[in-house]
């Protein structure tokens, strides 16, 4: 009878953390207070996304605070880490707005495949990987499993506008 309780709990407990990791990326972007932002037109000759086969080819985007305005200055000078990650983060969000506009729903993403985060920090900042973990820390939060890929996290002398960062992504995506 013990052995049969103790199932039963073991039972319990795997459909509950399962259920958790059920919910869909929209579903994680309201539980966290994220609203997307509408994606603006290219300031260039290029696009926000090429599609070749299955891949998403996401350009690179940089962090944009909700009212529009980038978050500017070098980490290690002008920017903290913690700073930095929130950076990395709103880079994320401008992603997933990308990723919404292409596909219409985000629960068509089947892996965030890879990730080149550059940071525009001082010559002696050694610290780039813990600021794109504010990208990286996002993609898991909103897809779980597939939102963890590859990674490079490199220093940039100076990014575009002053941008704190920069981000590159690759996207594998449902037929």
């Amino acid at each position: 009878m013990r052995k049969i309780f103790y199932s039963l709990i073991f039972f319990a407990a795997y459909i509950f953390s399962n259920s958790a990791i059920a919910q869909t990326p929209e579903d994680n972007l309201k539980k966290l207070g994220i609203q997307l932002p509408k994606t603006p037109k290219p300031v260039a000759s290029f696009v926000h996304c090429v599609r070749v086969g299955n891949l998403l080819y996401l350009s690179g985007k940089g962090p944009v605070r909700p009212d529009g305005t980038f978050m500017t200055g070098k980490v290690g000078r002008d920017l903290t880490i913690d700073s930095g990650y929130y950076a990395a983060r709103l880079t994320a969000i401008a992603h997933l707005g990308v990723l919404k506009d292409e596909l219409g729903d985000l629960s068509k993403v089947k892996r965030i495949v890879k990730v080149f985060g550059m940071v525009n920090c001082t010559e002696n900042f050694f610290d780039e990987p813990k600021v794109i973990n504010g990208y990286s820390d996002l993609m898991v939060e909103i897809f779980g499993e597939k939102g963890k890929h590859a990674r490079s996290a490199v220093g940039m002398y100076s990014l575009p506008w002053n941008t704190a960062v920069e981000v590159e992504t690759i996207v594998e995506v449902e037929n």
